[in-house]
C-alpha cells in the first residue's frame, strides 16, 4: 500500500509545475483550498442569472484563490456580427451577454463584497467604439 498525500499536497504542484482541477462552481471543493489562481473562460454566460450570487460566494468568497480571471463575450460588439439578429446570442446555450458596463459593474461589486482589485481589458481585435469581441476582468487580492 502507497501512503496518500495530503489534500495540500494534492493540489500544489512541485515548484515550476501546474496542477488543473476541474469541478463544479456552484459547490465547494476542498480541492481548490490552495489554489492561486481560478480562471473562468467563457463560462459565466452559460449560468442562469439567478445561479450567479452562488457562483460568486464560492469562487471568490469561500475558496478565495490571490487572482480570478473571468471572460465572457462583449454583447455591445454583437452588433458587428452581420448574421447575429439584434438582441440574439452567440451561442444557443448562452443565458445572457452583457455589455461592457454591465460586466464592469457586475466586476466591481465583487471586488467590494470580496476584497478584490480588478482591472478590465479586451480579447481580441476591438472595434473603437464597440471594442473587442471578448471581455475580461483580472481579480486580484
Amino acid at each position: 500500500m502507497g501512503c496518500q498525500a495530503s489534500q495540500a499536497e494534492r493540489v500544489r504542484p512541485p515548484e515550476g509545475r501546474v496542477t488543473l482541477l476541474h469541478g463544479s462552481l456552484t459547490y465547494r471543493d476542498s480541492r481548490w483550498a490552495e489554489a492561486d489562481v481560478a480562471v473562468l473562460v467563457e463560462v459565466i454566460e452559460h449560468l442562469d442569472e439567478d445561479r450567479l450570487p452562488l457562483v460568486e460566494r464560492i469562487v471568490f468568497g469561500e475558496t478565495a484563490p490571490k487572482s480570478v480571471i473571468v471572460t465572457t463575450p462583449n454583447a455591445d460588439y454583437n452588433a458587428l456580427f452581420a448574421n447575429l439578429a439584434p438582441g440574439a446570442f452567440r451561442h444557443p446555450d448562452h443565458r445572457f451577454e452583457w455589455s461592457r458596463a454591465q460586466f464592469e459593474t457586475w466586476a466591481a461589486k465583487i471586488g467590494e463584497t470580496y476584497g478584490y482589485a480588478v482591472a478590465f481589458s479586451g480579447i481580441g481585435a476591438g472595434d473603437p467604439v464597440l471594442g473587442a469581441p471578448t471581455q475580461m476582468a483580472v481579480f486580484t487580492r
